[in-house]
């Protein structure tokens, strides 16, 4: 029996491998600022990867963006304005923008390239949302975009690559940069982060981000789904000053869903709201630990190259 001719290893930590067959490459780049490919798996179909590291697969990525997306703009009663960072595949604003209240929706991608190729190889990806008239795309630092803007926002998603050394993105999981999400959100708004695996082996991320999230907000839950394109059950953090998505019941997210006319969605409803908020009693045990507070003096790098 013989194998594929061609593997990608996905890097989970130094001390952690995944194998994925590839059938082919179909871009393959470096930026200012990262490496880029498009790759063709069997099993996933078309694969986003920056750095090395898988951010998105075709068969799989609504769960992430749906996981991302929906919770914090299901959670506020009328989000009207919506500040991305990161998102380059734009499937993050595609997401946001099925929700009919949006006026505006700022996506901010410090990477101009990375957009310019999804665009191109991942059309399903963004389904348009670049063009929409409510869209605004600034390629720029979030960090600093952020923090002289005027503008206040009822929800801010945080889609980024995870903290590598060097990257792009690592001073966007720090206290500073979380204190400064805060100043921009409305009474009511909420945060939603990308905040790494939660399996049971390699929680050090999401406990890191948890932990620097409670610093900053008094309501902070976190969450998680189950993406196979990255080998097993990722998560996600939800902030407040005042509302806890906890609280909500299945049966208001439905009701929510339907007033807004989300028809379309594959993944989430109220009952997938209610278990991804639920983990085993050793999960529960293990996430209660708290990681360490993330600065800018001390930031988390996931692995360093």
């Amino acid at each position: 029996m013989t194998g594929p001719d061609k593997w990608f290893f996905d890097k989970i930590n130094d001390n952690l491998m995944q194998l994925h067959a590839i059938s082919n490459v179909l871009y393959t780049g470096k930026t200012r600022f990262q490496s880029i490919e498009i790759l063709q798996s069997p099993t996933f179909g078309k694969v986003l990867v920056l750095d090395g590291k898988i951010q998105s697969a075709e068969i799989d990525e609504f769960v992430y963006h749906e996981a991302l997306v929906h919770p914090p703009m299901i959670a506020h009663p009328e989000p009207e304005r919506v500040f991305i960072a990161g998102g380059g595949e734009g499937a993050t604003l595609r997401e946001v923008l099925r929700h009919p209240s949006v006026k505006k929706a700022i996506m901010v991608d410090i990477d101009a390239d990375v957009i310019e190729v999804c665009r191109e190889y991942l059309p399903d990806y963004h389904a348009g949302a670049f063009d929409d008239k409510r869209s605004r795309i600034y390629n720029t630092d979030a960090r600093k975009w952020l923090a002289e803007s005027k503008e206040r926002f009822d929800v801010v998603i945080i889609d980024l690559t995870e903290p590598v050394e060097e990257g792009p993105a690592y001073l966007l999981y720090t206290k500073e940069f979380y204190t400064i999400v805060r100043s921009k959100l409305t009474a009511n708004g909420l945060i939603s982060v990308q905040s790494g695996s939660t399996s049971y082996v390699e929680l050090t991320n999401i406990k890191a981000v948890a932990r620097t999230l409670r610093s900053v907000f008094p309501i902070v839950r976190i969450y998680q789904a189950d993406i196979p394109a990255f080998g097993g059950p990722w998560g996600f953090c939800i902030a407040s000053m005042q509302t806890d998505p906890v609280e909500m019941s299945a049966r208001e997210i439905d009701k929510r869903i339907k007033a807004r006319g989300l028809n379309c969605l594959k993944y989430y409803d109220g009952i997938t709201h209610t278990g991804m908020f639920t983990f085993p009693r050793h999960m529960r045990k293990a996430l209660a630990g708290g990681g360490r507070l993330i600065s800018d003096a001390k930031p988390l790098y996931l692995y360093q190259e």
